[in-house]
């Protein structure tokens, strides 16, 4: 079954959700921004029966880094035994100013948390706006784009739950 943001079946995923612990790992350099993210993914995860804690870490280039380090602290992650979260949502913005600067973070932020995720795999949605401007950035942040990665988040913890390959509620 595919789960739509409007799709009336999307309260389904509530009973396949509970319990799950969501990781919102957080880059504020854009702290407004990040705040609006956060408001619509920690909806989402509580409407889901889950519970969701926080990590900032100081831009977007620290991502990858802390979800290494939460894997190799066996914190998350296929098989990891001090399992502490089920799947991380990742909150940021990176807006693209004078340089080459923006095209560096952004294509290593998101290429490293990609291949994380899917080498050790961890549930993750992605919520790391890339835009030319702020008036970009707020129109995603108010489209729910937090609340799109939790939801990304949480179907793939489902997905995980349904082939028995991670841990039940």
């Amino acid at each position: 079954m595919v789960l739509r943001k409007n799709d009336p079946a999307s309260s389904q995923a509530s009973h396949r959700s509970a319990g799950a612990r969501v990781l919102l790992l957080e880059a504020p350099y854009y702290a407004e921004i990040v705040e609006a993210l956060a408001k619509g993914a920690l909806s989402v995860i509580a409407a889901a029966g889950a519970t969701a804690e926080r990590l900032s870490v100081p831009g977007a280039l620290e991502l990858p880094q802390a979800l290494s380090a939460l894997i190799a602290a066996d914190r998350i992650g296929r098989g990891a035994s001090a399992r502490a979260y089920d799947g991380v949502a990742v909150l940021g913005c990176v807006i693209r100013g004078e340089t080459a600067h923006y095209d560096v973070v952004v294509e290593n932020a998101n290429h490293f948390l990609m291949q994380l995720a899917i080498t050790y795999g961890v549930p993750l949605g992605n919520a790391l706006l890339t835009v030319d401007t702020e008036a970009q950035a707020w129109a995603r942040a108010e489209a729910d784009k937090g609340g799109d990665a939790a939801r990304a988040c949480l179907r793939l913890i489902e997905l995980e739950r349904s082939l028995g390959s991670g841990p039940r509620a």
